[in-house]
């Protein structure tokens, strides 16, 4: 019924490809809209399983099916809504190595990742495919979306050059985020994409759109390519890494720089042997407020540990724990390059949510 879109355009939709990465927060309403359209050929990229605490953004999936990967939840659902057209899923995680082969021969990509690495790997790949790919970001209670790559337009990387520090950019796990913010720029994201396939309307390309949810303002930034910035052509982990040097690039917990980690179950278990170890929650105030494990001995916020790293021992085992292991990870890692006994600093793996799995389910999962 719409005069800029009609069977004509219905036609076109139902010819092209989307291809989504992640199925979380912004991917959820994204697909979801995109699969009620009619949109051919939807694709979704993700390597995770779904948790209780996703659900409070991550509309698309039920708690039925927490435990199960949310490309099998995802592809279910929209099965349920459209099952008239082609869904494609990889359960696998965007990286420098397989970019080029997962984007290839997609219309268009929506870009629901959550972290910097994976932002500059799916530019990189668009650039060097000429794809056109909507980005979008959320935290706390402010959005932005924009659309990249498209007709000659500017890039990733002539609006963000390099990441930001992670203090002014932590994900919705660390940040938390208002639950219908995710379905606003989602949403958003679904209408450029729809806009794109049709060849209708004014994209947000060389405009980026943010929201405050909080005052409901909605302000339009305009931006262009950098001219001295070169061309991507190759895709390069070397890259990546350069833009990223000021994040920790690891997205899960690790064992690194020799440093020990264990999980909540052998903690608990040299625990009943006589260990009696020194235990930092690294968490913020308003977590601890929450859950703390018991025999925690003190609570600093992670990226406050090295102004008060004189109230960690050197002379006592140390173990570090956060909501799921990645703020451990980092601070684990720089006691571990700052004098403290490698042997003796250990992460707790998997964190709060490892320890609720394993150990008591009564602990909170936030």
């Amino acid at each position: 019924m719409l005069p800029l879109v009609g069977s004509d355009g219905q036609k076109r939709l139902r010819d092209g490809s989307v291809l989504v990465i992640g199925a979380g927060g912004l991917g959820s309403p994204a697909l979801l809209y995109l699969t009620a359209a009619g949109v051919g050929r939807i694709g979704i990229v993700d390597d995770d399983t779904v948790e209780i605490t996703n659900l409070q953004r991550q509309i698309i999936h039920t708690t039925a099916a927490v435990g199960e990967a949310k490309v099998e939840s995802a592809r279910r659902r929209l099965g349920e809504l459209n099952p008239e057209i082609q869904i494609e899923v990889l359960e696998r995680r965007l990286s420098v190595e397989n970019a080029l082969e997962i984007l290839d021969g997609w219309d268009v990509v929506i870009d629901g990742s959550d972290n910097f690495a994976t932002r500059y790997t799916l530019s990189d790949a668009c650039e060097i495919l000429g794809i056109p790919w909507v980005f979008g970001s959320i935290h706390r209670f402010e959005g932005q979306v924009t659309v990249f790559n498209h007709e000659g337009g500017p890039n990733y990387r002539d609006l963000f050059p390099t990441a930001p520090p992670p203090e002014l950019a932590p994900n919705c796990a660390e940040a938390g985020v208002l639950g219908v913010l995710p379905g606003l720029v989602g949403t958003i994201q679904a209408t450029e994409a729809l806009k794109l396939l049709l060849g209708i309307g004014e994209s947000l390309s060389g405009r980026l759109l943010t929201i405050d949810a909080l005052s409901m303002d909605l302000r339009i930034l305009d931006y262009s390519s950098e001219s001295n910035r070169e061309a991507v052509t190759e895709m390069s982990e070397e890259s990546i890494t350069a833009a990223c040097s000021s994040i920790v690039m690891a997205q899960e917990p690790q064992q690194s720089n020799g440093v020990s980690s264990l999980t909540p179950l052998e903690f608990v278990m040299r625990l009943d042997e006589g260990w009696s170890p020194f235990l930092l929650d690294v968490r913020r105030p308003v977590e601890e407020m929450i859950v703390s494990l018991p025999g925690t001995d003190l609570r600093i916020t992670h990226r406050a540990v090295p102004k008060r790293s004189s109230e960690i021992p050197r002379d006592r085992d140390v173990v570090v724990y956060c909501r799921t292991g990645g703020r451990s990870d980092e601070v684990v890692n720089w006691l571990g390059e700052s004098g403290w006994s490698r042997d003796r600093v250990f992460n707790l793996l998997g964190g709060i949510h490892l320890w609720s799995d394993t150990v008591d389910p009564l602990v909170p999962k936030y």
